[in-house]
């Protein structure tokens, strides 16, 4: 009776549901190691998906990152006007931008478009039997439908990262120069003096280990829809909201790692 109340309750079901999760996502990822480096790569659907994740996600990334540079030199602006300390707004907001926004927040966009794409399309698939005909027909899986989304998004999303750096900058100067009266020179200079390579690297650098945690739990999802099309609508708001925690909580780790690195160089 105690045991069967045990397994039943809420709690033992979640740390269940976490250890099958971590336990998928570890023998997916070994897997994918084995098989990417083991024989051919199809890179036309490489080259697919880049376009999917990519190209699509384009407008979605610029009106974020634009509207994203824009507040934020209103509020610094506003906030530090107070102390005379206005031309320090190009500063702060570079940094952030470059350091945390840029690739947090193309992150997950992504994850909420092209992660929620990737879960859907497969769990469909799944659900139609394709999976099932792919591999009678001699082929991996593995290989023609999870790896090229992880490898076009490994490949799109740094793409995507150094877009909306550019795109947000560009928004935080246009406000300093039309509401807090910055001169779009001195604002470039400002730039150009505060931000180091290390800057453009650890926020470059996330955005890499970003599109794992994107691609392969969103994939993840969709191959483990079993029971019709309700489980892909399951799938694909699991796929959202993990690869989400995954870029929020890796993002915070990420931060301490290139901190230690610095204070040790």
């Amino acid at each position: 009776m105690i045991h069967a109340f045990i397994a039943s309750s809420p709690l033992y079901l979640f740390i269940l549901e976490i250890l099958k999760f971590y336990g998928g996502i570890g023998v997916l990822t070994l897997q994918l190691m084995r098989d990417t480096f083991k024989g051919k790569i199809y890179w036309k659907l490489v080259m697919e998906q880049v376009f999917q994740v990519g190209n699509r996600s384009l407008p979605l990334i610029v009106v974020t990152a634009i509207s994203t540079g824009m507040v934020m030199s209103l509020q610094f602006g506003l906030g530090l006007e107070k102390f005379g300390g206005k031309m320090y707004v190009p500063k702060l907001v570079s940094l952030i931008v470059l350091r945390e926004m840029g690739p947090v927040f193309t992150s997950l966009m992504v994850a909420a478009r092209v992660g929620a794409g990737f879960a859907s399309e497969i769990g469909s698939m799944v659900v139609t039997q394709q999976i099932d005909a792919i591999r009678a027909l001699g082929t991996s899986p593995l290989k023609t439908i999870v790896i090229p989304r992880v490898i076009a998004t490994f490949i799109s999303l740094p793409l995507l990262v150094a877009i909306a750096n550019v795109v947000s900058n560009f928004g935080a100067l246009l406000v300093g120069y039309s509401e807090l009266k910055l001169d779009p020179n001195f604002y470039v200079l400002k730039i150009i003096q505060t931000v180091t390579m290390m800057d453009y690297f650890s926020g470059f650098l996330k955005s890499f280990v970003f599109a794992l945690c994107i691609a392969i739990p969103s994939c993840y999802f969709g191959l483990t829809v079993k029971n019709g099309t309700k489980e892909v609508g399951m799938a694909t708001t699991k796929a959202v909201v993990v690869s989400s925690i995954l870029v929020l909580v890796g993002n915070f780790f990420l931060s301490k790692l290139f901190w230690i690195m610095e204070r040790l160089t």
